[in-house]
């Protein structure tokens, strides 16, 4: 097992050593077998629990599987599968054979999938019955893809042959001997979100997984063996890879998966009768659960603690749910490149409306355009270094360069740093607005609009004048029971010039039914931007 080094942070980050030969999934599936948690349960999803024997038998067994087929190591196979056990057991069984599995969103499209299998080219697909109906118009048409194999009922009738993932499992061995990676070596790949531009495959090695328990499930989260954890974003994303695979099996916890959306029925139904005791969420998902009826009371739950990420908290919520719950939401950010949380607020030092302070193991600085040191208070641009930076985009130099500058990792985010070592998220780099001279973020008006009672979710964005000057527009979901009006547009404006700066106010405001956003939660502001110019 590897260990966490003795490195003085003041010179280097703290890091973890790996032997010269490591294999991630491996390390994962034995540390809870060696420290005697065989019949302990690993998992739990829609339908049934899987002890760690279990699980190790089914990894092994789908690794022979994927051997057999002919994948060789360090050929990928795309992995488009909702989240059951069989999710966990393809993507360790890939990595013991040093196979990389390439993890994609459950909610795309039909040509985002033929452009990752393009990509990648993927010599096989793992996809749920639910989502094959999105992928069999591909097939035929994938000149390196080989094999389909199907998670879950053989629904309906096909003109493409495809396996069953359970009967792959039931006709394979359930011992292998894992490949002999290197702790340096590709492992696997996520997609960025797509949230601009197309997606990039960005390819992780064997070290990070387990660096990302180390340095910030442990340590900061705390986490226990005794927890059961909840993570309401998905295996595909990296923030939930972690929250539910990484870090449970770090400490020998147990993770509670769930295939259908994360809406806020599905959730109270799985907080309620499974009572998990950790609860990561994303911004509008807290947004969501506090505005639902059917909101649990306080006492009803199990949670001692909350995290959030994917975009910038705002304060109002993370108080509410802690007046709501009694129970503290740990806001932080990672990113897919960074694979996790490398800044985050602590528990009992918890400052809503920042994301807290950096993980012990990164260091960061916030730069301005010509590349030099911020003020105290001053935004620049937020870059990170540490252990888990991906190795780089796959068939994307001039990306990977701009992205990931020598050890330094840039985020793409607005930040700014207070005297006490905060950090304060301002808004991604292409999205913060210069009003009248002066920076205005984006999440500070949003902020402040979703602290109104009619206001469930705000978006804003940059719009030329008249005079072509950039002013902010909103974009505005209500709450139920409440009409989109002139009346009520000019109150939210007056309500925005109360809280903040009167140039911060927006001076257009669109009422729409829903915020476009990618799988992960991400506000779409492009798509909005669009909307606005058309």
């Amino acid at each position: 097992m590897p260990e966490l080094s003795s490195v003085d942070p003041s010179v280097s980050p703290p890091a973890v050593s790996f032997p010269r030969q490591y294999n991630a999934a491996h390390d994962l599936i034995e540390r809870n077998l060696r420290a005697g948690r065989a019949d302990k349960i690993a998992f739990i999803d829609d339908a049934g629990s899987y002890s760690y024997a279990e699980l190790a038998r089914r990894a092994n067994r789908f690794a022979n599987a994927i051997t057999t087929l002919g994948v060789q190591p360090e050929q990928r196979v795309l992995l488009c599968m909702v989240d059951t056990i069989d999710w966990p057991v393809a993507f360790l069984g890939c990595i013991l054979a040093g196979v990389v599995p390439v993890a994609v969103n459950t909610l795309l499209t039909t040509d985002d999938y033929e452009y990752m299998l393009r990509d990648s080219r993927a010599r096989a697909l793992l996809v749920s019955d639910l989502l094959w109906p999105k992928l069999e118009p591909l097939m035929g048409r994938i000149p390196s893809l080989q094999h389909v194999v199907l998670s879950g009922e053989m629904v309906g009738a096909s003109k493409v042959p495809r396996l069953s993932f359970p009967a792959l499992l039931g006709a394979a061995s359930g011992q292998f001997s894992a490949l002999d990676t290197s702790p340096d070596e590709a492992c696997f790949w996520l997609y960025s979100s797509g949230s601009t531009g197309a997606p990039k495959g960005t390819v992780h090695i064997h070290s990070s997984l387990v660096n990302t328990a180390e340095l910030f499930a442990r340590p900061i989260l705390g986490l226990r063996e005794d927890d059961l954890v909840f993570s309401a974003a998905k295996l595909f994303f990296a923030y939930g890879l972690g929250n539910g695979l990484t870090f449970p099996m770090a400490v020998g916890a147990t993770a509670l998966l769930m295939a259908e959306r994360s809406i806020p029925e599905a959730i109270f139904k799985r907080l309620r009768e499974k009572q998990p005791t950790v609860f990561y969420g994303i911004p509008t998902l807290f947004a969501s659960l506090l505005a639902s009826p059917a909101l649990p009371a306080k006492g009803e739950l199990r949670m001692r603690l909350c995290t959030s990420a994917g975009e910038a908290l705002p304060a109002d919520i993370g108080k509410r749910w802690t007046a709501h719950f009694d129970v503290e939401i740990l806001d932080g950010i990672g990113s897919t490149e960074m694979l996790h949380v490398f800044l985050s607020n602590r528990a009992g030092k918890v400052r809503y409306g920042t994301t807290g302070l950096p993980i012990p193991g990164y260091d960061l600085r916030i730069l301005d355009e010509q590349g030099q040191p911020v003020p105290t208070g001053d935004v620049g641009e937020l870059q990170v270094r540490g252990a888990t930076a991906a190795m780089g985009y796959w068939n994307n130099r001039e990306k990977t360069r701009d992205t990931f500058q020598g050890p330094w990792t840039r985020c793409g985010d607005k930040y700014s740093l207070d005297a006490d070592g905060y950090y304060t998220y301002a808004g991604r780099s292409d999205d913060m607005l210069k009003v009248g001279g002066i920076y205005v973020s984006p999440i500070e008006v949003e902020s402040a609009l979703i602290t109104h009672p009619a206001v469930l979710e705000a978006a804003v964005i940059g719009r030329p004048d008249d005079a072509m000057l950039v002013k902010p527009q909103a974009f505005v979901v209500l709450k139920s029971g409440f009409a989109a009006t002139d009346a009520l547009a000019s109150e939210l404006q007056q309500h925005v010039k109360a809280k903040l700066a009167p140039y911060k106010y927006p001076r257009w405001i669109e009422f729409i039914d829903e915020l476009p956003k990618t799988a992960t939660g991400k506000i779409q502001r492009f798509r909005l931007r669009a909307r606005a110019a058309s």
